[in-house]
């Protein structure tokens, strides 16, 4: 039939390739659309990239006219596949860092796997079907086209995408200038354009570091000194001199899970009793990104904001900071940090060594087997357990971090483990979130008691806190259940608030402190408790002890929550209601974000630490002379 019509393959594959892509877009990718100008420009995009793309057949001969069309079909199917596998575990779409950090995807393991469904077969349907045509046409569906016609077949798919693009920054001006917000480029210009603009921009941040210099440092300063630092000092600044610090990273753990039951079963009953002497945050919010855990692990330790595409770690991983360990070091601190997975994974082994770390104790240093393994590695209890024997011997005072592995997505947990039952809802994941918190939450107890046996505890001051969001918004219907409410935008930013606890033995005043806060300030808060002050130091955070309130916190996409409102999918809301109010409330706070985060991320794109450290190793070597 499609011979006797004869419609070029190259068309034929475009038009399988772009209603394939959109029935994707649409109903696949939680894509919100508010208004029939976002789904005309929705529906429109994937045709007309792909009709350019496989237009590119009509400048070749026949017979490599097939070729190209089958393997672009073939492409393009992988392209949807490996992205759509990205958002189920992500809920964001895949950029060059991350294909780079390919890596790190054999450790995923369990938690990639889940994400692949066998319907997914499908998406190579078009693909097998575009190989079968090309294969029994005999040339009937790919033609020798003259000049003028190749001309006229590139230029008319070029006009569609034109006017894609216009649509596009009609509906969202400045588009490609907002490359943060990767739903946004996705849902107006599609996949394949998207990926052509993310690989744009990380040539050009590879550019910029070749080509900066220290100039933008000072103009960084005066922001920060401007807008950031906070002159007043808490009441408990020096508390923790000489004291050694130990952080808790708890995987995946939300604020959510804290005093609240599962089945009638508290979920996190030694948080919840550690809380009653201890310093507890209540609206802490995470700002990490694509990198997750390691995206927490810089915020802590540099107070910048992870950047826009991919895992600073890797990406950046042998930059110059001025990272805790390193100040702390020069204090006559000894740091450290335990995690028991591969040393590699996220460029950790090569990441830690600038942020300045005496030692990492990866897998290596621990008897990992069957019997102590629960779902991603070694299990938390065994993990603390066999800790003990390293933070025994360290010199103190210490400096260092634990970093917890149990409660990771997919969340399996054999029974024989399990002290709570699983919720029961239409979510398997957040389902078995709950026994894994519990497991974490047991083992954090454990590891308390054995620094009480082995006389640390008392020269500690122990921080705790949730490195990321555990339940992604793909489960807001089964969290709705869970919270017995409808899950609103607002309530998904609420919902990126994670525990942070503050424990400091023998000063137990139990406080619940109110102020939105976030990980970009544990840096400056454990650095006056420590009462260490460093002048020439550029931090984007505050001390959570100083009573002055926070501007806002800030999140990687453009979003952010203040004392008083919470700006989201381009809406302003009432922090303490929720009510949606007029977004002109939130404009002045928005242009400040974004002008934060841009400078956060010349730091490390540029790497302008660099500069700051030559002259201060200059000054050195002057002095001594």
């Amino acid at each position: 039939m499609l011979q006797r019509l004869r419609i070029p393959l190259f068309l034929v594959a475009a038009l399988l390739f772009g209603f394939k892509a959109y029935i994707i877009y649409r109903f696949v990718f939680d894509l919100s659309i508010e208004n029939t100008m976002q789904e005309m420009i929705l529906f429109i995009n994937p045709f007309a990239t792909a009709i350019v793309l496989f237009s590119f057949a009509a400048l070749m001969k026949p017979k490599r006219q097939k070729k190209y069309i089958k393997y672009l079909s073939l492409s393009g199917a992988i392209l949807l596949f490996a992205n759509l596998v990205y958002y189920r575990n992500f809920t964001d779409f895949i950029t060059l860092p991350s294909i780079l950090q390919f890596k790190n995807f054999a450790d995923l393991g369990a938690s990639t796997a889940s994400s692949v469904k066998i319907w997914d077969i499908f998406l190579f349907a078009d693909t097998l079907l575009i190989f079968y045509l090309a294969r029994k046409s005999n040339n009937d569906l790919v033609f020798t086209y003259k000049r003028k016609s190749k001309l006229a077949i590139i230029a008319l798919s070029f006009s569609l995408l034109l006017t894609n693009f216009v649509l596009a920054e009609i509906e969202r001006p400045m588009l490609f200038k907002r490359g943060f917000d990767r739903e946004y480029l996705v849902k107006n210009v599609g996949l394949v354009s998207y990926h052509i603009y993310d690989a744009i921009i990380n040539s050009k941040t590879k550019v910029q570091k070749v080509m900066a210099d220290g100039s933008k440092l000072s103009e960084i300063e005066k922001y920060v000194d401007q807008n950031v630092d906070d002159t007043t000092s808490s009441d408990l600044r020096g508390i923790a001199k000489d004291k050694n610090i130990i952080y808790i990273s708890a995987e995946s753990v939300q604020n959510f899970v804290i005093n609240r039951k599962v089945n009638g079963e508290e979920i996190t009953p030694f948080l919840n009793d550690l809380i009653k002497d201890s310093y507890y945050f209540n609206n802490f919010y995470h700002q990490v990104n694509l990198g997750r855990t390691s995206d927490s692990e810089f915020l802590v330790e540099n107070s910048l904001y992870p950047l826009p595409n991919g895992s600073v770690f890797f990406t950046h991983g042998q930059n110059e900071y001025n990272g805790v360990p390193e100040i702390v070091n020069e204090h006559g601190y000894y740091s450290s940090v335990f995690h028991a997975n591969n040393k590699s994974f996220w460029n950790r082994d090569v990441a830690y060594e600038s942020l300045g770390y005496d030692q990492f104790y990866s897998q290596r240093y621990f008897n990992v087997n069957e019997e102590n393994t629960i779902g991603w590695g070694l299990s938390d209890k065994a993990f603390f357990d066999q800790s003990m024997k390293y933070l025994k011997s360290m010199p103190q005072p210490f400096y260092t971090k634990f970093i917890t592995l149990t409660n990771h997505h997919p969340y399996e947990l054999d029974e024989k483990y399990a002290s709570i039952d699983q919720f029961d809802s239409n979510s398997k994941t957040l389902n078995q979130y709950f026994p894994t918190v519990r497991y974490t939450d047991e083992a954090i107890e454990q590891f308390f008691n054995n620094l009480k046996e082995s006389g640390l505890y008392e020269d500690s001051i122990i921080i705790i806190y949730g490195d990321h969001f555990g339940i992604s918004e793909n489960h807001n219907k089964a969290m709705g259940q869970y919270l017995n409410k409808e899950i609103t935008p607002y309530d998904t930013v609420q919902l990126q608030r994670v525990p942070l606890i503050i424990h400091i033995p023998g000063h137990e005043d139990d406080r619940v402190i109110e102020k939105v806060t976030g990980q970009i300030d544990l840096k400056p808060t454990v650095l006056n408790m420590m009462g260490i002050k460093n002048e020439e130091d550029i931090m984007f955070g505050n001390d959570l002890f100083a009573d002055k309130p926070k501007r806002f916190v800030a999140f990687r996409d453009g979003d952010f929550v203040t004392e008083d409102y919470v700006y989201t999918k381009n809406t302003c809301y009432d922090r303490e209601s929720g009510e949606e109010v007029d977004g002109s409330f939130c404009e002045p706070t928005k242009d400040q974000v974004l002008k934060e985060l841009n400078y956060s991320d010349q730091l490390i794109y540029e790497d302008l630490f660099r500069f700051q450290n030559t002259d201060s190793n200059s000054a050195d070597k002057e002095n001594k002379e």
